[in-house]
């Protein structure tokens, strides 16, 4: 024998989810006339009979949002790998920016570090100093006769050697600190790139937001006034029948 449950019981159970059907607890439900507007054709396009009245639960509620993502990222971006890596660390709640060095810290080995400093060294003051005051006493100990017998006479082979060997070393040191610089550069103009979108994505979601809450409240004023135009006029009703009422006794 199947017990059904009473009427009242019925009437009282927690509304459907429109797109899943199950039936959540009424916190995790959240009801059609709450839902932005700019929501309402992806649920009509899932499940369709999407009216007032009808509730979604919130983890339908937040894939619809995310497909909505996904179809405005794509109508006016297309298919980026940076639009999709920034969908899916919306999906999973995380940062949408990191600096360089935490995107990149595999690449910095001991060579490119190394790169670093010898590139950052190489274009300072200090090393153009030091370097002219080589030179000079370089050119000094082999010209005045400071010494008995100069190790690199006039016109000074062995300092062009030096200085020609310095460079062809200096050159792919610093396209090595260059072409870092351009990683880190890109890595940086991607998480800047990451942080617009998600501003303007998050300024979008305000103004739906706000035209939906306006028109909520458009809507919860006209409510209000039909009430108060209809107890005006049950009240004008009862005044007209007292009165009614009251002419009656005075003729009797």
């Amino acid at each position: 024998m199947i017990l059904s449950r009473p009427s009242s019981e019925r009437d009282h159970a927690a509304p459907a989810c429109h797109l899943c059907g199950r039936r959540p607890p009424e916190v995790e439900l959240t009801p059609q006339r709450a839902v932005r507007s700019a929501l309402h054709a992806e649920i009509e396009a899932l499940a369709p009979g999407w009216q007032p009245g009808c509730y979604i639960c919130h983890a339908d509620l937040a894939r619809v949002r995310r497909h909505h993502l996904r179809a405005w990222l794509h109508r006016h971006h297309g298919d980026k790998p940076l639009d999709q890596a920034l969908v899916a660390a919306i999906e999973r709640d995380e940062p949408v920016s990191r600096p360089p060095e935490e995107v990149m810290p595999e690449r910095a080995g001991f060579g490119d570090r190394a790169a670093d400093r010898l590139a950052s060294l190489g274009g300072s003051w200090g090393f153009i100093l030091s370097f002219s005051v080589l030179l000079i006493g370089w050119m000094a100990f082999n010209t005045i006769g400071l010494l008995a017998r100069p190790f690199d006479p006039y016109p000074f082979i062995l300092l062009n050697l030096v200085l020609s060997s310095l460079a062809a070393l200096q050159a792919p040191v610093i396209m090595m600190s260059q072409r870092r610089q351009e990683e880190k550069d890109r890595a940086r103009a991607e998480s800047d790139y990451r942080i617009n979108l998600m501003a303007e994505l998050e300024i979008r979601q305000l103004h739906d937001k706000l035209d939906h809450a306006l028109i909520q409240l458009a809507e919860a004023r006209e409510h209000q006034q039909g009430r108060s135009g209809q107890g005006g006029e049950s009240k004008g009703v009862d005044a007209a029948e007292g009165c009614d009422k009251l002419g009656r006794s005075n003729i009797e």
